[in-house]
């Protein structure tokens, strides 16, 4: 095969108001509106206040005249951009909208990266569960080329969201995405949250978390939108050595686990210096064995058995500390249709950051991993990939051997 299999394990779709409006349940439909109205009134301030109209006009010129949004909904329109990028399936999480052009809508009451922050609970698992529904529809029309991720505020009614992952699983989503943050609630070492990763083990749903929610605690003032993006990896790492460090991949070593729009960089040095406390040395003797309390296994053990970090557009950085974080541990994303990604020039991206990767390398981080991660039928996909994947020569140059 001298052709790329290509998998993104970070995009994004959503549609309209009115198409989540349908699939929601009918007690919330007003509030819904109401909403909406107030979410059309932040974006017009928010524009105001980050000046951004002309950012958006270029970006729009760029990607067809319009951002790529039409794609987060239409089933063709989505597979013509997937063929133009080389991309054969992809890994489909909400909040397609971040330039805030209300062309289409964010997941219903805050449920999508925001993890449902400010609404009531049964609200957030309202909205989530009508994102699920469009998204089991929108997955069905081309089921070979895209996993679903479905959103489960797991929060406040441990019961519900175990209900509505067997559901979301049952509609054909492939995974879960839980709030990056837990706010007020227990965090993600308590117990309470056990039937969760039972549920997600057994069913074969990987659980994941997404670059979004940050803190609310920056206030006005210069600098913060500098300082929310310099925290951000954070925020959507924490749960990562949360889960590490409270023994839940001890229990549950089938579970799977997705760290999405994140980079990679940051992950060798917390590796190293969870493993370092585990052994044991001078800086950690006074602990004595607390480290080693829940874990019968280096940090790093469980991470490259049961953990992967979704690269969307990876840096330079992400590529060259690739030995550091595991190969096999790697996802490669275009984050597609944000302008952050490598929409419309997936295939430069992808060049760019490979041209030095050997081919077996690239394989697996471009596709293989997600492929064996989400259990890809890749008779299916092969074909696609034979059609469209961008080639090893055309990544690599003239004279690379497959």
């Amino acid at each position: 095969m001298d052709r790329y299999l290509v998998i993104s394990a970070d995009c994004h779709a959503g549609p309209p108001a009115e198409l989540y409006r349908d699939h929601l349940d009918e007690r919330f439909r007003d509030e819904f509106d109401r909403h909406q109205r107030s979410l059309v009134e932040l974006r017009q301030a928010q524009r105001v206040a980050r000046d951004n109209e002309e950012f958006r006009k270029g970006w729009e010129a760029e990607t067809g005249g319009d951002g790529g949004l039409t794609a987060a909904y239409d089933s063709d329109v989505r597979n013509g951009v997937l063929d133009q990028e080389g991309v054969a399936a992809e890994v489909l999480f909400p909040d397609a909208d971040v330039l805030g052009t209300g062309r289409i809508a964010a997941s219903p009451f805050g449920s999508g990266l925001g993890g449902g922050a400010g609404h009531a609970p049964e609200k957030a698992l309202a909205g989530a569960q009508a994102h699920n529904r469009w998204l089991a529809d929108f997955v069905a029309q081309s089921s070979e080329r895209r996993i679903g991720i479905a959103l489960v505020p797991i929060l406040h009614d441990i019961d519900a969201a175990v209900e509505e992952i067997h559901a979301a699983h049952e509609m054909g989503l492939g995974g879960i995405m839980i709030p990056t943050r837990w706010f007020d609630a227990p965090a993600y070492h308590d117990l309470r949250y056990e039937p969760v990763w039972q549920a997600c083990e057994e069913l074969g749903m990987p659980i994941h978390t997404h670059s979004g929610a940050g803190p609310a605690d920056y206030g006005d003032g210069p600098g913060v939108m500098a300082i929310y993006t310099t925290e951000a990896y954070w925020w959507a790492a924490r749960p990562l050595w949360v889960l590490l460090w409270s023994g839940v991949f001890e229990r549950h070593p089938g579970l799977k686990y997705v760290c999405a729009e994140n980079g990679a960089w940051w992950a060798p040095d917390i590796l190293h210096k969870s493993d370092e406390k585990w052994t044991g040395g001078h800086n950690t003797a006074k602990f004595g064995n607390l480290f080693r309390e829940h874990l019968k296994m280096k940090p790093s053990d469980y991470f490259h058995r049961n953990c992967y970090l979704a690269a969307s557009t990876p840096g330079v950085e992400d590529i060259a500390r690739r030995y550091d974080v595991g190969i096999g541990n790697l996802l490669w994303g275009n984050d597609l249709p944000h302008p952050e990604g490598t929409f419309p020039h997936t295939r430069k991206w992808i060049r760019e950051r490979f041209h030095d990767v050997p081919v077996d390398e690239t394989r697996r981080i471009l596709g293989e991993n997600a492929a064996d991660l989400y259990r890809l039928d890749r008779d299916a996909l092969t074909p696609i990939a034979d059609r469209i994947g961008p080639t090893v020569e055309e990544v690599h140059g003239a004279g690379v051997g497959g």
